[in-house]
């Protein structure tokens, strides 16, 4: 339960005599290492923080001064007891944190002093070390509380003794405790609309009845089973949490509810009326036995059929992931026309079939990602399926190809993501009478398709236009070995929209490959290739982010600053690479670059005489030997060269006496004037 402290004020901050902070009726002594509460506080403070401290006692003279004192936050003390009449002159206080103390040492105490606050709204008492009973005491006369976080204590146990009188309460926070039973804890709280219970050791739900409640989080517990009433009440339940359990079938919901979104993710769910080895449990019921004191009770429970007579016509988001189904049964989707998000990623999926019994009309999201799918199934002429679909996962399955209507219905799909699929894309369409082609996908004409991933589906030379008719602005092509055996002229079809192009590994080595048409291209992942030198046609762009690692680059261009990369470039990737130490100039440029990042230069590394180092800082000697090495090569230069000059200047010579009196005569005729000689 998320508490709020802060009065919102907009007025800059002022030091008080007693150092703490103020702004006009908020004082903020956070940190201050106090051990009691400072009495030289303004008197019409409404709003008191006093966290991080090291405060003990609260004692009855400690809030006299602030009669107008409404929120008052002691987290994070050692706080230990509270004077029964600490809060007589603050009336009004309706907001108190005292998460994170020791209240658990003079709990019947501090209960006196809490009982005189009949205008608390706000209670926070997490990690405290309470108990049950701890709780009980300490809360029972605080009829007026609208919220109350007990999470982080020590509770074990509930029934309808510990929140006795709570008649208000709104929200309730029991996270992070040690629950294994609740008896009957909350039927009295008739205006509970909130409820954590996350992070316990609750093992099954059953006759759910709280039909007052909207939000009910009971996510990372041990919970097999979540049985709701068997009645027709309607319940007022918005958000099931029950992820992170150990749920075996699907939970039994309210049969009528408000329910939009229920999270069912890394549990053990699957569907038991058909089994993979053919078997049916159509009919097979499971009893569940309910023991109350002295009295029995059996439930009789169809695996299937009890959950056809839950309304779910207005769940809008259905998280499965991460569980153990392979089949969706048959209607199951049916029932939920106002569906916007599916998530079925990581199952045991081996098909997925859309058909008009399912027409998922809302639908906007679609995850089927990390499943064992080999076909996705789509009925023929089926025109409604999908037309709200705006982003569909399908990677890491075992898929050859998709129905090649399937994106001529889902008119608004922006992302496909495909990856680790074994597909290739469809070339040119296929000409009459032509043997037939083997299985591709085919997005050619996917108007609204912004968003591909392509990752490991090893691609091969691509070629044709497999992306005419589209806009794509982000393309991964990442772990295809094979995919650039050629140049880029099949991705010609999305020069002027392209901005975000993944080529890593993908086996990269030559420099000709041409970029220079790609306008708009923003960000470029040339990682993981087997580059040596740099691409020159990447000097006319105007990416923002380029990607340089785990490449073979000795150095890079000391110029490139000065080209219009240079000049819009803002981010730039270049560890594993084996420069070379003593040709450090561009490092040094691109370091003078304002605003550009390089955010794994701490694991950029030159070599020096099979010595790994950071360019960084690199030693004095290493500096010395390579300016000696510069000179030394630059006289090998000049030795090698003179030689050669000498040779040329002597030749020119020769040639000049030998044609000396001839050239003289070409001279004198072309000019008409006698020789003095």
């Amino acid at each position: 339960l998320a508490v709020g402290w802060g009065s919102g004020a907009v007025a800059a901050w002022a030091i008080s005599p007693g150092s703490c902070e103020l702004v006009q009726s908020t004082t903020d002594c956070t940190g201050r290492w106090l051990s009691s509460v400072p009495g030289n506080l303004r008197g019409d403070t409404e709003e008191l923080l006093l966290d991080d401290n090291t405060i003990q006692v609260l004692g009855n003279a400690s809030l006299l001064s602030y009669h107008q004192l409404r929120c008052l936050s002691l987290t994070k003390n050692r706080l230990e007891l509270i004077e029964p009449g600490t809060f007589l002159s603050s009336q009004g206080l309706h907001m108190l944190s005292l998460a994170d103390n020791l209240l658990f040492t003079n709990y019947s105490l501090t209960a006196a002093a809490l009982s005189a606050l009949p205008a608390l709204r706000t209670l926070d008492l997490a990690g405290n070390h309470l108990t049950e009973d701890m709780v009980s005491v300490l809360v029972w006369n605080l009829s007026s509380l609208e919220s109350l976080s007990v999470a982080r204590n020590i509770i074990m146990r509930l029934d309808s003794s510990v929140f006795t009188n709570l008649s208000q309460l709104l929200e309730l926070n029991l996270e992070k405790n040690y629950i294994f039973e609740i008896d009957q804890a909350f039927e009295g709280l008739q205006k509970l609309q909130r409820l954590n219970v996350a992070y316990n050791y609750l093992p099954c739900v059953v006759e759910f009845g709280l039909t007052q409640l909207r939000v009910l989080n009971v996510s990372n517990n041990i919970i097999e089973w979540f049985l709701a009433l068997e009645s027709d009440d309607f319940f007022q339940l918005e958000v099931l949490d029950l992820s992170h359990n150990r749920l075996l079938f699907f939970p039994v919901l309210p049969r009528q509810s408000k329910l939009h979104s229920l999270l069912l993710k890394d549990n053990e769910m699957s569907f038991y009326q058909r089994l993979p080895n053919g078997t049916s449990l159509a009919d097979v019921t499971v009893q569940f036995l309910l023991i109350d004191g002295n009295s029995t009770n059996i439930t009789t429970v169809s695996l299937w059929d009890e959950i056809c007579h839950s309304n779910l016509s207005s769940l809008r988001l259905l998280d499965m992931s991460q569980n153990q189904v392979w089949y969706l049964p048959e209607g199951f989707l049916a029932q939920m026309p106002s569906l916007t998000h599916l998530k079925l990623n990581q199952n045991c999926l081996e098909m997925f079939h859309l058909s008009e019994g399912d027409p998922l009309a809302m639908l906007m999201e679609l995850d089927l990602s990390q499943n064992r799918l080999a076909e996705l199934g789509v009925e023929v002429g089926t025109r409604d399926i999908l037309p709200n679909l705006q982003l569909f996962n399908l990677s890491t399955n075992r898929l050859r190809a998709l129905p090649p209507w399937v994106f001529t219905y889902a008119r608004k799909i922006a992302t496909v993501d495909l990856s680790r699929n074994r597909v290739d894309l469809c070339p040119q369409p296929a000409v009459a009478g032509e043997v037939e082609s083997p299985p591709c996908v085919d997005i050619r004409g996917v108007e609204t398709l912004t968003h591909l991933f392509l990752a490991g589906c090893g691609l091969r030379g691509l070629g044709g236009q497999p992306f005419q008719g589209t806009s794509l602005m982000h393309l991964d092509l990442s772990d295809n070995h094979q995919a650039l055996s050629g140049d880029l002229e099949w991705l010609q079809d999305l020069a002027l929209t392209l901005q975000v192009l993944s080529l890593r590994n993908t086996s990269l080595s030559s420099t000709a490959v041409d970029f220079s048409a790609f306008n708009s291209l923003m960000h470029l992942d040339l990682s993981g290739n087997s580059l040596t030198t740099f691409p020159t046609s990447l000097r006319v762009l105007k990416l923002r982010s380029l990607d340089l690692r785990d490449n073979c680059f000795p150095a890079l261009p000391p110029d490139v600053t000065w080209t219009p990369l240079g000049n819009s470039l803002r981010e730039v990737y270049l560890s594993r690479n084996p420069y070379n130490c003593c040709t450090l100039s561009w490092w040094d440029a691109l370091q003078r670059v304002e605003g550009l990042r390089v955010p794994d230069g701490q694991e950029v590394t030159c070599s020096y005489a099979s010595h790994t180092l950071s360019p960084r800082a690199l030693p004095e000697p290493v500096l010395w030997s390579c300016c000696r090495q510069t000179a030394d090569l630059a006289l090998l230069y000049l030795v090698l060269a003179l030689p050669t000059c000498l040779t040329l200047l002597v030749a020119f010579a020769v040639v000049f006496l030998m044609l000396k009196q001839k050239l003289l005569k070409m001279v004198k005729s072309q000019c008409g004037v006698s020789s003095p000689y």
